[in-house]
């Protein structure tokens, strides 16, 4: 029985440098099964194959789209019955959150071997429950897909823009996310509106059943099942167990402050802040005349008469790479 599966996809932008390393890893260690796909297609073909091999953890080397399909196929695909391994997400793609979430940092290479370590000495004092979010459009018979982050309106908009419009400078990742910024804060601020810097967010309505809702335009909408949320909230204070995590933030520089110096004094989610809304629930609906949102690198878009419809699954292992 392999200790380690690794699921590698070679077209994910960070694997271009990284997989002849992962690959003379994997040569030198025994106890790992390594299978790479040629596209997320096949995704599905690997984890049934995998699953024979009855691997003590699953660990993901991709891009954010990478992880959601590897999650919506180990949830609906039931290549491991009731019980899959344990997921760790190496930190490979653009923004990696997920792997931070679980400890993931810094060289893939070195998490790997932590993974390693971990899958020797033992594992039960480092496996941790995520929920994860189940986004569908309502119908009874759709297959919902599923993920962690959900980025919407403003910040969606600046996602998309950092991908089409800054990516392909081919800048370092940091420098490119904070020229993103740079970009989002000038457009807010002075509300200055040209092709070469993000557009205005549309009109959105977040709706949490039973709950109520809120409606307007927003510059950050986030809704989440990790640990933290953008801003240094934490999202476990506050939570109800098993509840989707939301966080709004209304389009004006002072709501937008306000947010980040609430997040950076530790008050986010604690404190009532003007113009920025944070609450939990168990379905959240969101509709708006074409507005996007992002769940884990993959865009959908709601639209007249087809909201975008949340709500968590219940919890599902992962391995957490910190002590």
């Amino acid at each position: 029985m392999a200790k380690v599966a690794l699921l590698s996809n070679p077209r994910s932008t960070g694997n271009r440098a990284l997989l002849p390393r992962v690959r003379s890893f994997c040569a030198a260690h025994s106890d790992i099964f390594h299978y790479e796909v040629e596209s997320v297609d096949q995704i599905g073909t690997a984890l049934k194959t995998i699953a024979r091999v009855k691997p003590k953890v699953l660990v993901i080397n991709g891009g954010d789209g990478t992880v959601q399909t590897t999650l919506t196929e180990i949830y609906h695909g039931g290549h491991f019955g009731d019980n899959p391994p344990p997921v760790a997400v190496l930190p490979n793609g653009k923004t990696n959150l997920i792997a931070l979430d679980l400890g993931a940092s810094g060289d893939p290479i070195a998490a790997l071997e932590r993974v390693m370590e971990l899958a020797r000495k033992g594992l039960s004092d480092h496996i941790v429950a995520r929920e994860l979010i189940s986004l569908s459009n309502g119908d009874a018979g759709s297959r919902p897909v599923l993920g962690m982050f959900l980025g919407g309106a403003g910040l969606a908009d600046s996602i998309l823009y950092c991908r089409h419009k800054i990516y392909p400078l081919g800048l370092p990742n940091g420098f490119s996310h904070v020229l993103t910024a740079l970009a989002v804060l000038l457009s807010l601020i002075f509300g200055i509106r040209a092709a070469f810097l993000p557009p205005r967010p549309s009109p959105v309505k977040v709706s949490l059943i039973r709950k109520g809702q809120i409606q307007g335009r927003f510059s950050l909408l986030i809704v989440t099942t990790l640990q933290r949320m953008l801003l240094g909230s934490s999202t476990a204070a506050n939570a109800a167990p098993g509840a989707l995590q939301l966080m709004v933030v209304e389009q004006s520089p002072l709501a937008l402050l306000r947010a980040l110096f609430a997040g950076l004094f530790g008050r986010l989610g604690r404190q009532k802040v003007t113009g920025v809304h944070v609450a939990h629930g168990d379905e959240i609906r969101i509709e708006g005349e074409r507005s996007s949102v992002i769940l884990d690198g993959e865009i959908f878009e709601a639209g007249a008469g087809r909201p975008i419809v949340l709500r968590h699954t219940p919890p599902v292992p992962f391995l957490r790479l910190a002590a």
